[in-house]
């Protein structure tokens, strides 16, 4: 009966794969070998059970993911398979985009009447960054920053291209001992930590995920720099007092498409007169976002709940709504996360026995080593990016350049 039901299956899914361009797959289940594509990158996927043909087309990346997790399927170049895929399904996703495009205007005004609780918010940050401290410190590297790294040159290491990164985000803001820097998303403290080192200034952070707290806390404290950087424990909408400068690293992809206005909002009254805000997010294609923001895939189901992708696009749009400031400078760093993501799938690898001590399973880092090279291919196929936006609120007095070169 399970075979039976399993043909169907097979022949869509033989007849989608029969679109790649750009490469060739080969796939091997109890059937035989079959050759979809011509020409190089040639990649292999093994598939044990056929249970993983119905539940990809049933529920896309979702099954796609689960099935890997599980030991359903195996693949020789996950990263490369991700990018072959992406050309093959092009046109269906450039369909998908036109009619989430078209229908943006008639659905998005009743999900606006249910935006999601703080209180959601709070469980969805949980999930992912309350999942182990040590997890994270296996993958990461010594800076502790989970975000596109910046390699200015290709033997940099991971935590040197780290704090390049850190260093271009503070040179941006013109940060000195004069500045008091709000930080919306702690993290585990690298930003904070760095920028009260190296450029001398104030830092309040805040961060809503517990495990966070508690690391960056500690880390604050063992660097001595207790009395230049605050950490606490509260969701951003509930931050007081004026700043001159606020930063937010790859947060904002938790904060809900519905709330955008509000985030920007808030980042406006913390600011003062000519105060500038340094933001670093992740995005998608202006012309996938309103398909992608209403539907979900294995990243926002199993890896990050509740996560939602902004476009460059949106977020211009929302920032001219809520707020006075204006964009001074934007550099596009996407580049960079495909070979963070590597260097991060690499650590992940090489501490296979390490993190199983943690009590995370076999099923647990088949889904992240899937979820990092899913993220990989994405960029290396430019579907999403990563951008370092500067705005500037009104007085600001713009130096003769913004960015550091």
């Amino acid at each position: 009966m399970t075979r039976w039901l399993d043909e169907p299956s097979t022949r869509l899914l033989m007849a989608l794969t029969r679109r790649l361009r750009g490469g060739t797959l080969v796939l091997i289940d109890d059937r035989g070998t079959h050759r979809c594509g011509t020409g190089q990158p040639e990649i292999t996927v093994q598939v044990h059970d056929p249970a993983v043909y119905p539940a990809v087309l049933r529920r896309g990346s979702i099954g796609f993911a689960e099935t890997y997790a599980s030991g359903g399927w195996d693949c020789d170049d996950l990263v490369g398979l991700v990018g072959l895929l992406t050309d093959a399904l092009e046109p269906v996703t450039a369909l998908q985009d036109r009619i989430g495009l078209a229908s943006a205007r008639t659905a998005d005004w009743w999900r606006r009447l249910r935006p999601p609780a703080p209180s959601a918010d709070r469980r969805n940050i949980s999930a992912h960054y309350d999942l182990s401290n040590e997890f994270f410190a296996l993958m990461l590297d010594e800076t502790m920053l989970y975000s596109a790294a910046v390699f200015e040159d290709s033997g940099m290491s991971l935590a040197d291209a780290q704090r390049a990164k850190l260093d271009r985000l503070c040179t941006k803001l013109d940060l000195g001992p004069h500045d008091h820097l709000v930080e919306i998303g702690t993290g585990w403290g690298g930003l904070a930590i760095h920028a009260a080192r190296h450029y001398g200034c104030r830092v309040t952070t805040t961060t809503i995920s517990s495990a966070q707290f508690e690391l960056a806390s500690k880390r604050v404290a063992e660097a001595g720099l207790a009395d230049r950087v605050t950490v606490l424990s509260d969701d951003y909408r509930n931050l007081t007092g004026t700043y001159d400068k606020l930063v937010s690293v790859e947060m904002i992809e938790a904060v809900d498409w519905r709330l955008h206005d509000r985030f920007f909002a808030t980042c406006a009254r913390l600011l003062r007169p000519g105060g500038l805000m340094a933001l670093q997010a992740i995005t998608i294609d202006d012309r996938s976002y309103e398909r992608a923001k209403n539907t979900s895939d294995f990243v926002t189901e199993l890896i990050f709940p509740g996560g939602c992708i902004p476009s460059v696009e949106a977020l211009t749009r929302s920032l001219r709504r809520a707020t006075p400031m204006v964009v001074v400078d934007l550099e596009d760093i996407g580049r960079h996360y495909a070979e963070t993501l590597r260097r991060w799938r690499q650590n992940v690898t090489a501490h296979r026995a390490a993190i199983a001590s943690l009590g995370l399973d076999v099923p647990f880092v088949r889904l992240w080593d899937l979820y990092l090279a899913y993220c990989e291919g994405a960029f290396l196929s430019r579907h999403i990016s990563d951008v370092q936006l500067v705005m500037a609120m009104p007085g600001w007095q713009a130096p003769l350049t913004t960015r550091r070169t």
